[in-house]
């Protein structure tokens, strides 16, 4: 029975769906999110085992040349997201509804975008790759897996079922985090000598958590405007939001406030 009602779900999977997304890859069916995440957490388990006695990797260039791809990528979507967005005539920036028959060329602008943005979670999986060639072993932390694993599910889950309309604002203010986030890592990957010019690093963090709670209230408002959009979608968005700000929240103390506070300690 228990078989029979998950061939059931999978194949209600398969035929809901918003027509304009359905022919993208990767998103009519789950197989491909689910076993995209199902081999990342194998990386994360037996990545570090494999790289145990191995000498890590020095991918300097390699590193740079990510992270300068990663900050032009992000930089193109968030224009993208803004193009489409508050470019767009038509558009309600507070409470857009998601129509499945227009197809109009800057409809169809916000909705690719958000699917590249999808496709670009898949690319963020080479982050923990090398922590693991690095041997950066600590930077793998819950947070660190949690995050990345549950953002393809998401962004895949809302391109299949709720592209465009409010989901644009999440994505438009993350590609802004990202570009700030990978120029960091492009310039730190230059060597120790840029750490005098990297000192904006924790406010990153609390750049990242400022963003969550944007996102949360305006998904907030989205379900009191009453927008014509899926409200399982916004609970689940705005439940998840909370999950990251709880988490980042515990990053931030552990990594500056309680050291600060050790310092000071030591220092009197």
């Amino acid at each position: 029975m228990a078989l029979e009602g998950l061939s059931s779900y999978y194949e209600y999977i398969l035929e809901t769906g918003d027509t304009r997304t359905a022919d993208m890859p990767f998103i009519k069916s789950p197989k491909y999110v689910v076993g995209a995440v199902f081999l990342y957490l194998l990386m994360v388990i037996f990545g570090p085992r494999i790289m145990e006695k191995r000498q890590p990797f020095q991918l300097r260039n390699v590193l740079i040349g990510y992270n300068f791809f990663s900050v032009i990528f992000s930089v193109w979507m968030m224009w993208e997201f803004f193009a489409g967005s508050f470019l767009n005539p038509n558009f309600n920036i507070l409470c857009q509804d998601i129509d499945q028959t227009d197809t109009s060329p800057i409809t169809m602008r916000l909705v690719n975008v958000h699917y590249w943005y999808f496709f670009s979670k898949v690319i963020e999986f080479l982050d923990t790759l090398f922590f693991v060639l690095r041997k950066k072993n600590k930077q793998i932390s819950f947070l660190h897996v949690y995050h990345h694993g549950s953002m393809l599910i998401l962004q895949w889950s809302l391109v299949k079922y709720v592209p465009g309309g409010v989901s644009y604002f999440g994505p438009m203010l993350n590609c802004f985090i990202h570009t700030l986030m990978y120029a960091y890592y492009m310039l730190s990957a230059f060597g120790p000598h840029m750490q005098k010019y990297l000192w904006w690093k924790k406010y990153l963090t609390r750049m990242q958590m400022i963003q969550f709670v944007m996102i949360f209230v305006y998904v907030l408002g989205a379900l009191y405007l009453d927008c014509k959009y899926w409200d399982n979608f916004l609970i689940l968005h705005a439940t998840y939001l909370m999950s990251l700000l709880f988490l980042f929240a515990q990053f931030y103390v552990s990594s500056y406030l309680e050291k600060k506070n050790q310092q000071k300690t030591k220092s009197s």
